[in-house]
């Protein structure tokens, strides 16, 4: 047995063997392990922080109302009159003998009170200092002398090291999510050197895999997804934020620059883009698109998920109760809920969320191949204009040379990008219009939202009201675009459902009638009022916003139709001409050109200075795309293709949602109940004052509490931090509910390794090292055999005196099956992917389009990168207990259910793993005891035994009987799954390689973490 010396130092260290210290006393009854929880249960409900459901003005949460009232407490716990008994009978709550005993052992040793542990910042305690000649070799670092504290309490003795093929396998897994390799496990088995295992984890730390193991659960408490939720569910695009938390976990960003760039990145001095993608973690949360709902109600949803998902994350504290009310265990009030809800309130964003694809605030995201592309396309834009440049000066000259020898008679009509539009219409022929007839243009601008498009035509109306452009059916408020004029004033609609799902932005000054005035509409496909602009006669027009909530599509297939929009009574009445369709938005310079209302040859007969600004800008751009010389030409024509090509590429660039504060801040109130328009009083940006105050040195927006998040001062973030780490490796954390560090929560099974690993993690925030030091300690590397006496004396495993055998999660059940068969498509980052998954399911479960599994290497991506549907997550993902991703979920799960069995023995991913699997060891190995051991290996990592390899060979030459007899059974599994059998193999034996490499695959030992 271990002993323990009463004196403790702060350094690590191995001495002689010293005599044992006396017994220690009966346990002194601790206020927050033993009392508090009490309390907590059975009493704050009606005698805690919440002021309003607090009865008898009675306060047992605080120092100064225990003290006054124990005595009190400790005879109504124990009355045997029902009427004095607390808790009340009413309540449903009973206080057990043992509890009563302890609140009695309480009081006669004095009754201390303590403020709740986790509300107190952590101090570094001194690891004690464990001699023992028999096992001083135990101890790594110090975790092991905190953990041996509770053996010695109990009595227990730690279990051996595991074996070095179950240790590199474990560490491998939590390291990186797929199992080592035979080649590594044979390198590791050769290593005899003292140094031997941190050189794997060094390596395990190194690679780019390691981003991606930790992501996974990044991501599930950022709830993150690749559709909004609710109704519909149809998609967006925030894998460029998932992305830039795999490269920062691998780059080891510092967990206090990792908070603040995710919660207000933004704000930072002039911020990189990946500092302004960091902060679409708050942008996570789900997003309403119902036609139906109030916008400013589900705004407030927002903002609340925010606070909630925060809280949670970096202080582990439940926040949501407080929204309505002031927290009924926890001294936080609804004042201090919403006081955070103003950090997060200045966001410019709609409570209806775009339904397809990214709502505003967004930012283009290009990837570090993209920047490249990017800035090739720059520089190849600047030696276009670096050459334009030089031929400048020539152009004056040039021109007037042309202008001499022109003759007007014989120039082309010309007008700015006319190879990019998509139709030219009554060009140079005005049409009369007399409120009754249209023009029918066929089949032009068609397009969506997506698109982006410029309309452009001169008009001389004779009334104030009258369809101008239109491509939507013959009747009022259709689906579809159109341009009007409504008493005068040029209206321009975008229209899905006319009442709450539409486009409509008006002029503020109306037309002169009986004048011709020229009207260019450009639309950017950003599907906001903001992104469509209006010009008459080449100036953009003042306008207003009539609805801004265009969320689908306005594509029709009606034809597009000139003096007519919204049925025969709203038809134009007077003159149209030159009629521009562009399947560009045009760059203001190109609206005024095509304002122009003279052709280039009546410019040119024009004198010079007779001519206005834009009809010689007119001239000069047709005599530089049509009449100038070649050097001139090729020079202008040059850069316009490089712009062209820049802006295109441009395009096709991903978004990706952001925060971003608005430039008036908006005021946050008290919501009475938490209902979104029931306003109580205003309130100002501040944090819990049960908590360390905001620092004084930082502003006091969202920027000042992220860095106050990422205090040392907070009492919370790095605790919540190493308990999250340490539940990623031993799957339950030093506190239980992850979630709850309040007074509801579990208490901590080690006290202070909790505040030792805190402190010492905040002093750099180095996640890699904090990883490291649990992995390389001797708690970690024990064994994971149950003995009688560790089952006797602990049971769950809470003193952690052996190694946890743990069920893999979801995605490493699926990766580990591709990497073992040689499937794993390692491509790190990009837009997620569309694996195998059952037919029917998002139809049925969301009513919108069915899922399309996609081909080739997407199949076979690690799991991480799977599209992830909220209202129908990935079903072999889910089956496994992964996370639904509509809220923030940081305490992992685990489930055994006849389900996952079935999972694994038939669903597509798994079969064709174990068919490849199959297929990889028979072109490997030529006898079948070499393939099976072949097989073992790539999925347990060690080599079977010999009865091991026996019940495998009988497994293999019954499969082998069964699919002689049955061939087509064998062809059926070999045609499960998108890549294709060896041809060269026997297809029988194949297939019977493949059912056993499929029953490997469901072994105990191969989904287990030992």
């Amino acid at each position: 047995m271990f002993t323990r010396i009463g004196l403790v130092v702060v350094a690590f260290a191995i001495s002689p063997p010293l005599q044992a210290a006396p017994p220690e006393p009966a346990r002194k009854i601790d206020f927050n392990r033993d009392v508090r929880p009490i309390l907590s249960d059975n009493c704050f409900h009606c005698h805690g922080p919440d002021e309003k459901t607090r009865k008898a003005k009675l306060r047992l949460d605080t120092k100064e109302g225990i003290q006054d009232a124990k005595a009190d407490v400790l005879a109504r716990v124990s009355s045997k009159d029902p009427h004095e008994l607390m808790p009340p009978a009413k309540s449903g709550k009973q206080l057990t003998a043992a509890q009563i005993d302890t609140l009695k052992a309480w009081v006669s040793q004095g009754a201390t009170w303590s403020s709740h542990w986790a509300f107190t910042a952590p101090v570094r305690p001194k690891p004690t200092i464990w001699r023992d000649s028999g096992h001083n070799n135990w101890l790594r670092n110090p975790i092991d002398n905190f953990i041996m504290d509770g053996f010695d309490r109990e009595g227990l003795e730690p279990s051996p090291e595991a074996d070095k093929i179950t240790l590199l396998r474990r560490v491998t897994l939590d390291l990186t999510g797929v199992p080592p390799t035979p080649e590594e496990v044979d390198a590791f088995l050769k290593d005899t050197s003292p140094k031997a295992y941190e050189t794997v984890v060094d390596r395990l730390l190194a690679s780019p895999r390691f981003g991606e193991r930790m992501a996974w659960r990044w991501l599930e408490a950022a709830r993150y997804s690749d559709t909004n939720g609710y109704q519909t569910d149809a998609g967006r695009d925030m894998w460029r934020w998932r992305d830039w938390v795999i490269e920062a976990y691998n780059r080891n960003l510092p967990f206090d620059q990792f908070t603040i760039e995710q919660i207000a990145g933004d704000l930072l001095p002039k911020p990189t883009l990946d500092q302004r993608i960091a902060t679409g973690f708050n942008r996570n949360h789900r997003g309403n698109s119902e036609g139906g709902i109030v916008p400013e109600e589900y705004a407030v949803e927002y903002v609340a998920d925010r606070v909630e998902t925060t809280a949670t994350v970096w202080l582990g504290l439940t926040f949501t109760c407080c929204r309505c009310h002031d927290h009924k265990f926890d001294p936080i009030s609804q004042r201090e809920f919403y006081q955070l809800f103003a950090y997060f309130n200045n966001v410019p964003e709609k409570g209806r969320a775009v339904k397809f694809g990214n709502s505003p605030p967004f930012i283009k995201a290009p990837t570090r191949e993209e920047e490249k592309a990017l800035a090739e396309f720059d520089a190849r834009v600047r030696e276009a204009e670096k050459r334009v440049a030089e031929v400048q000066d020539l152009v004056p000259k040039a021109q007037a040379e042309w202008e001499k020898a022109a003759d007007p008679t014989k120039l082309e009509e010309w007008w700015p990008r006319q190879r990019g539009s998509h139709a030219v219409v009554a060009l140079g022929k005005a049409t009369e219009f007399d409120g009754k007839h249209l023009v029918d243009a066929g089949d032009l601008g068609n397009g969506g939202f997506d698109d982006p498009f410029t309309l452009a035509c001169r008009i001389k109306p004779r009334t104030a009201n009258g369809a101008i452009l239109s491509r939507t059916p013959e009747k009022p408020q259709a689906d579809g675009y159109s341009v009007h004029l409504v008493n005068g004033k040029v209206q321009v609609h975008l229209t899905k459902r006319w009442l709450d799902d539409a486009l409509r932005v008006e002029t503020l000054e109306a037309l002169p009638l009986n004048q011709w005035s020229h009207i260019a509409v450009t639309y950017d496909a950003s599907r906001s009022a903001a992104g469509t602009i209006v010009y008459i006669d080449g100036v953009e027009a003042k306008t207003r916003v009539l609805l801004d909530e265009l969320n689908q599509s306005f594509d029709t297939k009606e034809p597009f139709r000139i003096g007519s929009g919204g049925g025969p009574d709203s038809r134009f009445n007077g003159t149209i001409d030159d009629v521009w369709i562009y399947n560009v938005a045009l760059e203001p310079a190109e609206v005024r050109l095509v304002a122009v209302a003279e052709s280039v040859a009546a410019i040119l007969r024009k004198p010079a200075a007779k001519r206005t600004a834009p009809e010689a800008d007119k001239l000069r751009a047709y005599f530089i795309d049509i009449a100038a010389p070649g050097d001139i030409r090729k020079a202008y024509d040059a850069l316009r293709l490089y712009h062209n090509e820049r802006r295109n590429y441009w395009s096709g660039i991903q978004t990706v949602m952001v925060m971003e504060e608005m430039p008036t801040t908006r005021d946050a109130h008290i919501l009475i109940r938490g209902e979104y328009d029931k306003k109580g009083p205003k309130v100002q940006p501040g944090v819990p004052a049960a908590l360390s105050p905001l620092p004084k040195d930082v502003p006091n927006n969202r920027l000042g509490f992220a860095k106050w998040l990422a205090s040392k001062e907070n009492p919370l973030t790095a605790r919540v931090a190493v308990n999250r780490a340490w539940q990623m490796h031993f799957g339950v954390g030093l506190v239980k509910t992850a979630e709850d560090f309040g007074t509801q929560g579990a208490f901590p099974t080690h006290p202070k390794l909790l505040d030792w690993l805190a402190v010492e993690f905040a002093t750099d925030w180095d996640v890699k090292r904090l990883h490291k030091l649990i992995v390389m300690s001797a708690t970690y590397r024990q064994a994971s055999r149950i003995t009688k006496e560790s089952l006797v004396r602990d049971p769950e495993n809470k003193l952690l005196s052996r190694f946890p055998r743990l069920r893999l999660s979801a995605e490493m059940l699926r990766d580990q099956a591709l990497f073992a068969s040689g499937l794993l498509v390692e491509k790190q980052g990009g837009p997620s992917v569309k694996p195998y998954q059952p037919a029917g399911l998002w139809k049925e479960l969301s009513g919108a389009d069915d899922y399309k599994p996609e081909h080739g290497e997407k199949l076979y991506r690690r799991s991480l990168y799977t599209y992830w549907k909220r209202t129908s997550p990935p079903p072999a993902l889910a089956a496994f207990d992964a996370s639904g991703r509509e809220t923030c979920w940081v305490r992992e799960n685990r489930t055994n259910t006849p389900l996952q069995a079935l999972t694994l023995l038939n669903e597509t991913a798994f079969v064709e793993a174990a068919r490849m699997l199959a297929q990889r060891v028979m072109l490997e190995a030529k006898e079948p005891d070499d393939r099976l051991t072949l097989a073992f290996r790539r999925v347990t990592g060690r080599r079977p035994t010999s009865r091991e390899l026996g019940v495998l060979r009988k497994s293999l030459d019954f499969q082998i009987a069964e699919f002689r007899a049955n061939p087509k059974a064998a062809a059926k599994l070999l045609a499960i799954g998108e890549s294709k059998p060896d041809r060269k193999l026997d297809s029988v034996e194949l297939a019977a390689y493949s059912a056993v490499c499929n029953l490997l695959l469901n072994l105990d030992e191969v989904v287990t973490k030992e």
